[in-house]
């Protein structure tokens, strides 16, 4: 129960990845012993425990949300509420008046005269006397100020203009819940009969001891013991030896080493900014956080910006970090690829780094995606060369560039017990003579006659015209650099990671060589999704969350990836793109993205004709309009005619009837002419739609709220 079953990442061949030395297993000094430092205050991790996250739509950050109405409630204009309360108030005085000074007659003084007994009204005793009747003129000053108030909305202006108004938002209550309710308490662990491990639990959490990432870990672990994946006696047992410490990831981390964004770690939500109150959003989004989770991750998510627009710092990173902090908790496997230098977070916050093309680099990518079939490495790796070169209908060059591949790396694998390095591939789709004939002879001497067919078919198809082999061979070449001369090898002299290992919760971050290498990044961008989609695909336990976030996508999609990232969701698995611009994406491709995609952003900056595209997948919505006519009055009697001058001189216009239509009509949620221009810098337009189907339409957010 050390790990949760987090054992550490497989990978194909070589070492396997690290796991750093966790702390070492230190009895706990008593907290009154001599010398033992005072214990931190656990106040704060027990209020961020507590406080309320209510049920809310897709999208809202929960954490201390208050719901909102669905439709907003209708606002008297501030003149009119005050005006309207103000005539009211004097209409009350004058009834009041009235009634004092016997203008309305004796009959308001009737009920008295009914209901009192004649010895009351008749008494010589002054102070009683006075008593009775004051009372009942408090009554009825108190009616008519009742009714006044209800008509002039007296209880609006106290709430708009009063005290409530003046004072902060309550914040939440400290008084701790109830035993039965309390999260600190781990009463789901008391009903199962562990009861020395909820009160160990218990007391290191208001020792302030555990963390939001413990906290996340541990219930993730009884999740296991739940399903059967761990025993009760083996839980139980390292939750009394290590407290909070417990189940910790195989890197002995309990944190990262530094967040920039906000997260809460019971919904599993990361905040990336706050929904504008914008009368072009829903009342009920209005004013309330944005936070993501992979409830909506698990539909993919394309965002498209130009640079400078936000993307990686507002959000690329926040995601990354959010999913580390789970990866942490035992919950989800990430996998960040974007340029060297991108600002996807610090070394130490990730498992494995690799960084192609850099010499000092601890880990190599694995060609082939840790796959001992060569038809599934083949088809891999002919997505990643030639994805963006296949046709998008079916039968393009995809395929055929799959065939090309399996005839080659199924004969050589019989032969060597390993697929070809990068230099080795290359020989072979060229149909240098020496290789294909050494391969040749040994498929000869070992009596494999059908990877010779294999061989043979190869050799006849490659003297064709239009045969794939040449260009698959160029596609290689691009990675046979002297930059990548230590990369991708496979004799076993390195330590390749292999995607093989989102078994686990592991963080990955893979550095790609822009500067001078842009083709050969784009190969490993595509490949890397090629081999993300194909290993999540076949993992055990999907209970754990596998994302990938691709930093700029630019010729990555492809008619596979877009399939592919239509499976994800159920495999429960995500990918995060972003792209500069949809020109980056082939013309047939964009709609099709667009669609596979459950949430979709447009950043500030965007372009119109990307703007049309979002319009056009976003749709439209019938709205209520109101079309204003104002036509003018003409006077027919001179005292009419008198008084429309006097007002014309007076307002400076001509005396006008207003005529209002209301319509019901359908217009786009947003034209490509607002997503090009009414959308502010630091701002973005996103839906959103989850896992179980839940929706929400185009928002307004500030990324930087």
């Amino acid at each position: 129960m050390d790990s949760d079953g987090t054992q550490d990442a497989r990978v194909t061949r070589a070492d396997p990845l690290p796991r750093p030395a966790g702390p070492p297993r230190i009895p706990p000094r008593p907290a009154n012993a001599p010398g033992a430092p005072p214990l931190p205050d656990g106040s704060a991790f027990l209020a961020w425990l507590r406080a309320p996250r209510p049920p809310a739509g897709p999208g809202v950050w929960r954490f201390g949300h208050r719901p909102r109405p669905e439709q907003e409630p209708e606002r008297t204009p501030t003149r009119q509420l005050l005006s309207g309360a103000l005539i009211s108030f004097l209409v009350g005085w004058l009834i009041w008046s009235l009634l004092w000074n016997g203008y309305l007659g004796g009959w308001w003084v009737l009920p008295l005269e009914l209901f009192t007994p004649d010895s009351w009204l008749h008494d010589n005793d002054r102070v009683q006397n006075a008593f009775l009747w004051y009372g009942y003129y408090t009554v009825i000053v108190l009616a008519i100020m009742t009714a006044v108030g209800r008509l002039g909305r007296w209880g609006e202006v106290w709430r708009r203009f009063g005290p409530p108004a003046w004072r902060p938002a309550a914040p939440v209550s400290e008084r701790p819940p109830a035993p039965e309710d309390d999260p600190a308490q781990w009463n789901q662990l008391r009903a199962a009969g562990a009861h020395d491990a909820a009160d160990r639990l218990a007391a290191e959490a208001r020792a302030g001891l555990m963390r939001d990432v413990d906290h996340a870990r541990i219930a993730r672990a009884w999740q296991g013991v739940l399903n059967g994946r761990h025993g009760l006696a083996d839980f139980t047992g390292a939750v009394l030896q290590d407290g909070a410490t417990a189940c910790l990831h195989p890197s002995g981390k309990r944190d990262l080493p530094a967040r920039l964004a906000r997260h809460d770690l019971i919904t599993g939500q990361v905040r990336l900014g706050i929904t504008v109150d914008d009368p072009r959003n829903p009342y009920a989004y209005r004013g309330t956080g944005l936070g993501v989770g992979p409830d909506l991750l698990g539909t993919s998510l394309v965002a498209v910006g130009p640079a400078g627009s936000g993307k990686t710092s507002t959000v690329v990173w926040p995601l990354a970090e959010s999913l580390c902090l789970q990866a942490l908790a035992g919950r989800a496997a990430v996998v960040v690829v974007g340029a060297a230098g991108a600002g996807l977070g610090p070394a130490d916050g990730y498992d494995v780094v690799v960084r192609v093309g850099h010499p000092e680099s601890v880990y190599d990518l694995d060609l082939y995606g840790g796959t001992s079939d060569p038809d599934e490495a083949a088809a891999v790796l002919a997505e990643a060369l030639v994805g963006d070169l296949a046709d998008p209908h079916p039968g393009g060059d995809s395929r055929r560039s799959t065939t090309v591949l399996a005839q080659l790396l199924g004969p050589y694998r019989a032969v060597h017990g390993r697929f070809p390095s990068v230099p080795e591939l290359r020989q072979l789709l060229d149909g240098a003579p020496g290789p294909l004939a050494a391969l040749r002879k040994a498929l000869e001497d070992s009596g494999q006659d059908s990877l010779l067919r294999e061989l043979d078919a190869r050799a006849r198809q490659s003297g064709h015209p239009g045969d794939l082999g040449g260009v698959l061979a160029d596609r290689v070449a691009l990675l046979d650099r002297p930059a990548f001369a230590h990369f991708f090898d496979t004799s076993g002299h390195s330590r390749p990671f292999s995607l093989r290992a989102l078994d686990h919760p592991v963080r990955v971050r893979i550095d790609l060589p822009e500067r001078g290498h842009a083709d050969a990044s784009r190969i490993l961008a595509r490949l890397v999704l090629a081999q993300f989609t194909a290993s999540v695909a076949t993992r055990e336990d999907r209970s754990l969350f596998a994302c990938l976030l691709l930093d700029d996508a630019t010729g990555v999609v492809t008619p596979e990836a877009v399939r592919a990232i239509q499976r994800l969701r159920s495999v429960n698995a995500g990918a995060v793109l972003t792209l500069r611009t949809l020109d980056d994406v082939p013309r047939p491709l964009r709609g099709p993205l667009l669609g596979a995609t459950g949430c979709r952003m447009a950043l500030s900056g965007l372009t119109p004709w990307d703007g049309q595209d979002f319009a056009e997948v976003w749709g439209k919505e019938w709205t209520e309009t109101r079309d204003v006519t104002d036509r003018q009055i003409i006077a027919e009697t001179p005292a009419g005619k008198a008084l429309h001058m006097l007002r014309r001189v007076i307002t400076g216009r001509a005396p006008t009837a207003r005529a209002v239509t209301v319509r019901q009509v359908e217009r786009e949620r947003w034209s490509a002419s607002e997503l090009a221009h009414a959308v502010p810098p630091g701002h973005a337009v996103l839906s959103l739609t989850g896992v179980r189907g839940e929706h929400a339409p185009p928002l307004l957010v500030n990324l930087r709220g």
